[in-house]
């Protein structure tokens, strides 16, 4: 058994498909299959299901499947000590974050970070605050970032910047021209929110429990999966909502939303790590830099206040 051929599976075993696995590996899928046959063969076992021209991962392949991640995270892991005695002549950074970060504030500090070090290839994944946590868990990616806190004791969590989150409407909604709003008329409308697991769902619905409401007792017209999508049904007049300021700011400022003063909890984002993973240099590098550009200093687009 070897690392090519635990990586090959894995893909497979991800995408359920061959050819699409190949196109990812930049492999043949002629290649792709050999190699799935030469492991299965060597162990006498099948670890997919064959139905017609699909492949389904079996049991057997699921229980693997959880090992060869394993396998495949430590090798990871004694490659990136390699790569740090090389003093940053290479190496890589794969990021994982939730959507406000990632489409507002993280872009500019990997860009800060490239120029510092242009030898080190940065790869940055998209997900809920769940998604990058478990993704961090398992050794997916090297350093998270989200808007809420988790309960993972094998993760460790660093303050990464300032955020602020507010209420907005459509420049048509009711509540366009209040100059403020009590929490219990929050029931009053109709609201659009990120789908639950997001940073910024679980942020209101703490805010709401701290004004005595339960978050069920809001009319939810839509869930729905990003920030820019939740911003453009409430310019639409789909009801309020409550994203991150750097995300409305700019419609805000056009006249599309309007802002309503709510006294709103502020709140952070997070660097996330697992503990017990080697913190290599190329990373230690990237949470320095964030440390001076992070806590107390607004994300991309905000003021200090």
């Amino acid at each position: 058994m070897t690392l090519e051929q635990l990586r090959i599976f894995v893909a497979v075993a991800e995408q359920e498909h061959l050819t699409r696995a190949a196109r990812d590996l930049n492999l043949t899928q002629s290649a792709t299959s050999a190699a799935i046959a030469a492991l299965e063969a060597r162990h006498a076992t099948r670890f997919f299901n064959r139905v017609g021209r699909r492949i389904e991962l079996n049991e057997t392949g699921s229980l693997f499947l959880a090992e060869a991640r394993a396998v495949l995270a430590r090798a990871a892991s004694a490659e990136a000590v390699l790569a740090d005695l090389a003093g940053l002549k290479r190496g890589s950074l794969h990021l994982i974050a939730s959507q406000t970060i990632s489409n507002y504030w993280l872009p500019g500090v990997m860009h800060r970070y490239r120029t510092r070090f242009p030898a080190i290839a940065m790869r940055l994944t998209i997900g809920n605050t769940e998604q990058v946590a478990a993704a961090i868990h398992d050794g997916l990616a090297d350093l998270g970032f989200v808007e809420s806190g988790i309960d993972d004791p094998a993760l460790s969590i660093l303050p990464a910047a300032d955020d602020e989150m507010v209420l907005v409407v459509g420049a048509g909604h009711a509540w366009a021209g209040r100059t403020t709003i009590a929490a219990a008329e929050l029931t009053a409308t109709r609201w659009v929110l990120r789908e639950r697991g997001s940073g910024t769902r679980a942020v209101f619905e703490e805010a709401l429990r701290s004004f005595g409401l339960e978050p069920a007792r809001l009319d939810v017209a839509f869930e729905l999966p990003s920030n820019e999508a939740v911003r453009s049904a409430v310019i639409a007049g789909a009801g309020a909502t409550v994203l991150s300021r750097v995300v409305t700011d700019a419609a805000v400022a056009a006249g599309h939303l309007v802002q309503i003063p709510l006294a709103l909890p502020p709140r952070q984002f997070l660097a996330i790590r697992h503990k017990e993973r080697h913190l290599t240099r190329a990373q230690k590098e990237f949470l320095a830099l964030m440390r001076e550009h992070g806590t107390g200093t607004a994300p991309v687009g905000k003021k200090r206040r």
